[in-house]
């Protein structure tokens, strides 16, 4: 399955060992993760601004992630979706990667529950639509 996992998801498997942590590491091994320049420069930003990794540190966690996903050019949106233009960003990238669903924990892209046919899910029911997603595809 094709997804993006939002920056935050990103941000919390990096500073802190725990679910989003597993979660990355599950899709890097059974799934095809799409990101863009946009994913890894907020990435960049947060990493270096609010978690106070050293700038050469973030772009060596950005270039490992990078390695293990497929990086899109994000579609424009028709119109804004989102009150925060970063948000529409990533629906963006979920666009033009055509990902089944976007895996984060903003409140603000939760409450969509989906855009455009992609589902928009928090890291804890990732396994349930991931077990839905594989049954769909038995039948």
């Amino acid at each position: 399955m094709k997804l993006v996992l939002d920056t935050n998801v990103l941000i919390a498997s990096l500073i802190a060992r725990g679910a989003c942590t597993d979660l990355l590491e599950h899709c890097v091994l059974s799934h095809t993760i799409v990101a863009s320049d946009f994913i890894f420069l907020e990435l960049q930003r947060h990493l270096v601004g609010k978690f106070k990794y050293s700038a050469q540190e973030a772009d060596e966690a950005i270039a490992l992630l990078g390695s293990q996903m497929e990086i899109v050019e994000p579609k424009s949106l028709r119109q804004a979706v989102c009150r925060d233009p970063d948000d529409d960003q990533i629906l963006a990238t979920a666009i033009a990667g055509q990902v089944k669903c976007v895996v984060t924990g903003d409140k603000d892209l939760l409450v969509l529950r989906s855009y455009e046919g992609i589902a928009i899910i928090s890291p804890r029911d990732f396994a349930d639509f991931e077990t839905l997603d594989e049954n769909s595809r038995r039948m």
